[in-house]
């Protein structure tokens, strides 16, 4: 079982991602990417803007992969999230899990973006044409 956690400024790379998560006892490989859309609420997103308490992101990345690994029957994960200005269609999140099943490939996906959004410390500003806002991930 290993993980690979990653922050970065620069654009993330799927195929670095599905690299570390494949592996020949793998049956199955669940990917998430997260894309900057266009619009939200109705309203026309025109950039975001993301920024992190680094290294208390990482830690909660860490802590999500650990968790992962042990609830789910996986044998990979990788959490990669951008932190910067992103334009329309850019990637501010890959997740890449590797397991012996499907099922247990894409339970780990779903739980680690829903958890890294209500607990990683990362923070999204969306920009208008008439303003911006910061946005909680968390309810």
């Amino acid at each position: 079982m290993k993980k690979n956690i990653h922050l970065s400024t620069k654009p993330l790379e799927i195929q670095t991602c599905r690299d570390f998560a494949s592996g020949n006892s793998n049956g199955a490989e669940c990917i998430f990417i997260g894309t900057v859309r266009n619009a939200t609420q109705g309203n026309a997103v025109h950039q975001l803007h993301f920024e992190c308490y680094e290294s208390m992101a990482i830690k909660e990345m860490e802590k999500i992969a650990d968790q992962a690994l042990i609830k789910f029957e996986i044998l990979t994960i990788t959490i990669h999230h951008r932190v910067g200005t992103l334009a329309i269609g850019e990637i501010p999140v890959i997740i890449a899990v590797g397991a012996a099943h499907r099922s247990a490939a894409f339970d780990a996906c779903q739980f680690a973006i829903d958890t890294l959004k209500e607990t990683v410390p990362i923070w999204k500003k969306e920009f208008f044409e008439d303003g911006e806002v910061w946005v909680s991930a968390h309810p």
